[in-house]
């Protein structure tokens, strides 16, 4: 699952992401709350933890935005204030449950665990490109329908790649998508998964091209390459 974690506190933002990265889950982390108003407009999250007091645009601002453009992702909002009003506010602006600071990890996972059970299941998402496809919901790669064990970071890589459709997708972005946004790692970090995937998917008909300075696409190999 990915999850936008929209949050200026840098040591609680972390410690949220450590968590739920730990759980499997993929974490895209902002602190801004322009920057994060713009991320929401072009990237999709199964779940958005939302700080209300954020430097920029605040999280009751963000989530106003988000719901009217009809975005129905579940929202769990993050405050340190404890007036039954701000609570309020919050729902109303189309908040999904509410978790006042400071809280135990604990139940932030069972708050999540409650939101993505209770959101409704969207249509299966397929994804391919030859034999190869992906269910972007199960995480799961099959070739030619039968499925594959692949290593997560692999599956998120393989992910942004068939979903830019051929287009050259840059290093940052790959990162931001493995990693999530704001993660400290290397760019140097993404050859070494390049480089494993490229030999996973070879003998299934797909290669990863390089296109120096614009970054890495998937094709399916030609007839008589190597």
């Amino acid at each position: 699952m990915r999850i936008v974690l929209v949050e200026d506190n840098d040591g609680l933002a972390k410690g949220i992401a450590y968590r739920l990265e730990d759980l499997g889950h993929g974490v895209d982390v902002l602190s801004d709350g322009d920057a994060a108003d713009a991320f929401l407009r072009r990237e999709t999250s199964d779940l958005l933890i939302l700080d209300i007091n954020l430097p920029g645009t605040d999280g009751l601002t963000i989530l106003r935005n988000l719901r009217a453009r009809g975005d129905e992702r579940p929202v769990l909002m993050l405050t340190a204030r404890t007036e039954t009003e701000h609570r309020v506010r919050g729902l109303d602006a189309g908040a999904d449950d509410y978790l006042v600071k400071p809280f135990e990890m604990e139940e932030l996972e069972a708050r999540v665990r409650a939101l993505t059970r209770r959101s409704p299941r969207p249509l299966r998402r397929l994804v391919a490109l030859g034999a190869v496809s992906l269910d972007c919901d199960a995480r799961q790669v099959s070739v030619e329908g039968q499925p594959i064990d692949m290593p997560r970071r692999e599956v998120s890589l393989i992910e942004r790649l068939l979903t830019a459709q051929g287009r050259a997708v840059s290093k940052q972005d790959l990162l931001d998508h493995i990693y999530g946004t704001g993660a400290d790692v290397e760019e140097a970090a993404i050859e070494v998964h390049i480089s494993r995937l490229r030999k996973r998917l070879r003998p299934h008909g797909l290669s990863i091209k390089v296109q120096r300075g614009i970054g890495y696409s998937l094709a399916e190999t030609t007839a008589g390459a190597p």
